[in-house]
């Protein structure tokens, strides 16, 4: 397990089948998940100070990842 917070396998430990049957079969969520582990790495450089940023850059991040997680989680409770 990588040591990135907030992976989607910690976010959704009991979905990791549906994530994968819906990662190759569904292009959109697929593009949801790359777009999700993006910003993720991309607040986890900014908290560790690996790749600071301006507090409300980090903010406007945490907010897409958040609506991203969303949308996927509305995506696994349909499916």
């Amino acid at each position: 397990m990588s040591n990135t917070p907030h992976t989607l396998q910690e976010e959704f430990p009991h979905a990791m089948e549906k994530l994968h049957e819906l990662k190759v079969s569904n292009a959109h969520f697929s593009k949801l998940l790359d777009q999700y582990d993006e910003i993720n790495d991309q607040v986890h450089r900014a908290e560790t100070l690996v790749e600071p940023m301006e507090q409300l850059a980090e903010t406007a991040l945490r907010k897409q990842r958040a609506a991203l997680k969303d949308e996927i989680a509305q995506m696994l409770a349909t499916a």
